[in-house]
């Protein structure tokens, strides 16, 4: 796994732009993370409609060309139907035996888990990543969980060896103490919003 996991999550950017810009927006917007050396991105758009959302990521797909892997959000016909790599579940989205029976073997699946018996079950199901969070309070997500810390980090790290992505409050600031904690990765979302190129420079420079 990349160091830096870039979430685009299309529903922030909504708020920012007109809805005739907003298919634009994402791709400028990831076009930033990308020049700034970002290779790892997950669209996410909790609510907008199919349409919206397979347009977008046929875009980014293209925009972005092949050297980017893209992760979807929630929905593996969506990943099929746009080009994506992978596809990235919640615990309340489609089970990862499901997401395999639709994807097969040649795509990633990834799920997100917020508790010790969760990433017990990650661990045995046939996903190719966890995720763990929110580690620090975050934002960016309605409703999140309990605050897992990066002791929680350390608990997850100890029951897979599977590639482990930290989520959730994820800075700058933060990040080289989620890493040393046993994470592989962070995926990030806010502090990557207002300086695209640059916030990653300096994420993967201090994730190096």
């Amino acid at each position: 796994m990349p160091r830096l996991y870039a979430i685009i999550d299309a529903g922030l950017l909504a708020s920012k732009v007109p809805a005739e810009r907003l298919t634009a927006a994402i791709c400028d917007y990831a076009t930033e993370l990308a020049s700034g050396g970002a290779t790892l991105f997950q669209y996410r758009a909790k609510k907008l409609s199919t349409r919206e959302m397979i347009s977008h990521a046929r875009e980014l797909r293209r925009v972005l060309g092949p050297d980017v892997t893209l992760f979807m959000n929630d929905r593996a016909d969506l990943c099929l139907a746009a080009g994506f790599s992978g596809v990235h579940l919640g615990q309340d989205d489609l089970s990862p035996e499901g997401a395999r029976a639709v994807l097969g073997n040649r795509h990633w699946v990834g799920v997100s888990t917020h508790n010790e018996e969760q990433a017990k079950k990650a661990h045995a199901a046939p996903v190719d990543y966890v995720a763990i969070g929110p580690t620090y309070i975050t934002n960016t997500k309605e409703n999140p969980d309990p605050v897992v810390g990066l002791d929680g980090i350390k608990v997850v790290r100890r029951l897979t060896s599977k590639p482990l992505v930290a989520i959730g409050g994820i800075t700058r600031g933060n990040a080289r103490a989620v890493i040393e904690a046993g994470a592989d990765s962070v995926a990030v979302i806010g502090d990557l919003l207002q300086t695209p190129r640059l916030a990653a420079e300096e994420f993967l420079a201090i994730l190096v």
